[in-house]
């Protein structure tokens, strides 16, 4: 059985393109806005933070709890999907 949400196979499953950032795994509406206000309103634009911390789990982690708030699950959750999907098409 899989423990992935379906909005997390959703994102997963295709490119990313204009997506917000609320269509990431673990990021809410909340969180979501929190995350805007500081530039970080597209989905890409917090991959690319991933990527610019090459794609460390810790460190990106640890920004995102520190950038919007998260808790350990969310942010987490969140890093797994950008994983994901950094496998996927990268």
């Amino acid at each position: 059985m899989s423990t992935t949400t379906q909005k997390h196979r959703d994102f997963v499953g295709e490119p990313m393109g204009d997506k917000s950032v609320t269509a990431l795994s673990g990021i809410g509406e909340i969180l979501g806005e929190k995350l805007a206000q500081q530039g970080f309103d597209k989905a890409y634009v917090v991959l690319g933070q991933f990527l610019l911390l090459k794609k460390d789990s810790e460190m990106f982690t640890e920004w995102l709890k520190d950038a919007s708030g998260a808790n350990s699950r969310q942010a987490g959750v969140c890093t797994q999907c950008l994983r994901e999907w950094c496998d996927a098409f990268l």
